[in-house]
């Protein structure tokens, strides 16, 4: 049911109320800023990796955060990738195996299987709609770098 003037009235609509406090003391301990090296990328990245590991769990501090960290880290890889550079889905997804240090069978999770991971890595096999938003939900970047 969306938050209307009428929901917040009524007592039986309880919302997990967002607390300052608590999202300050959350911030003092990740310490997320804009990321200008490999290595605060890598401590960001494995923080943000955590929160998403509990998705479902997350408190609305730790939801903002997951928010903000995604940001930070989009910004960086996109500064980094320059995306001009990878012509090809193909080419693409090496890249950004590359920087995470990922092996093919990594993928295989996301992708299915893999044979299916190889046929993509190595440009013989295109990759679908539905590979692409699941990569980049995977990788934090857009599924046009995979279309």
């Amino acid at each position: 049911m969306p938050r209307t003037l009428a929901a917040t009235a009524d007592p039986a609509y309880v919302a997990s109320p967002f607390d300052p406090g608590k999202y300050g003391q959350l911030l003092l301990t990740v310490l997320p800023v804009a990321i200008e090296t490999d290595e605060e990328h890598a401590r960001l990245l494995l923080k943000a990796e955590e929160l998403m590991a509990r998705h479902e769990s997350l408190a609305p501090e730790e939801a903002k955060l997951l928010k903000l960290l995604a940001g930070l880290i989009h910004a960086y890889e996109s500064r980094k990738l320059k995306l001009g550079q990878y012509s090809d889905p193909a080419g693409m997804l090496q890249h950004l195996m590359e920087a995470r240090d990922l092996k093919q069978i990594d993928l295989v999770p996301i992708v299915g299987s893999r044979g299916t991971v190889s046929a993509i890595v190595s440009g013989k096999r295109g990759i679908s709609k539905e590979m692409a938003k699941k990569l980049a939900a995977f990788f934090h970047v857009s599924a046009d770098l995979f279309l």
